[in-house]
């Protein structure tokens, strides 16, 4: 894992002794204020963490990351985006976005989610970071699509998610604030038939007014109010 220098000096490595260990090659330097041990491979994960548990960000992977790491997404990509959600306000220190990790980083600023509700922990061989539980990775999902995730590949992750749980699913969606995101995840759901769907109280959406157009010259899909694309309908 990452090693922050804030981090390192709370636990009585001072500042000056951080610089020493480095000089000494007892400490590799990722970027301005953060550490690897030598001969150390830190990777996304281990900045992630870093971020997580030493700098106490608010910070959660999600969308097809948090899928691929729970082993539900559809494909798999030898250098697949990883999608890190935050609130607006938070930003990434620099140690982190100038640091190349092997993989593209993107960073969500949004708040259509409720904060908190939907996270689990994601255990890596020595150290855990914190994601988001499927139900909420598949709202994540749709909040990209369709300017950055393919609506088409959403929905057939969405056929393999068999086991979402309502009781989390329902304050999600109650909390939802993309009108877009809770009428796509409905359609999805019915049109995978999925069991779990019939147990959610969707008399307690608001699924506002009027007709929602996610894909232009697509197929309008009037039960939702959705225009989208012709190859998603004919699936």
């Amino acid at each position: 894992t990452v090693l922050l220098s804030s981090w390192l000096d709370e636990l009585g490595v001072s500042y000056d002794l951080q610089t020493y260990y480095r000089r000494s090659g007892w400490l590799e330097a990722v970027g301005r204020g953060a550490f690897r041990r030598p001969g150390d491979e830190v990777t996304w994960q281990g900045g992630a963490y870093g971020l997580q548990a030493q700098a106490n960000l608010p910070i959660h992977a999600g969308a097809m990351t948090a899928l691929s790491v729970s082993g539900l997404a559809h494909y798999l990509r030898l250098r697949e985006t990883v999608w890190l959600f935050s609130l607006p306000q938070i930003r990434l220190p620099a140690w982190f976005i100038n640091h190349d990790w092997g993989v593209p980083i993107q960073h969500v600023g949004t708040s259509f989610l409720p904060e908190g509700i939907g996270l689990m922990t994601h255990e890596e061989k020595t150290f855990s970071i914190t994601v988001s539980a499927p139900e909420r990775a598949m709202l994540e999902c749709l909040y990209l699509a369709p300017a950055r995730l393919d609506l088409v590949e959403c929905y057939q992750v969405m056929e393999g998610l068999t086991t979402l749980r309502p009781k989390l699913l329902q304050p999600l969606l109650e909390q939802c604030g993309s009108i877009k995101v809770k009428r796509l995840f409905l359609y999805m759901a019915e049109k995978a038939g999925q069991d779990w769907l019939k147990d959610l109280d969707t008399s307690k959406f608001d699924l506002g007014a009027g007709a929602r157009t996610v894909t232009k010259g697509g197929v309008y899909v009037s039960r939702y109010g959705l225009t989208v694309p012709e190859e998603l309908v004919k699936l």
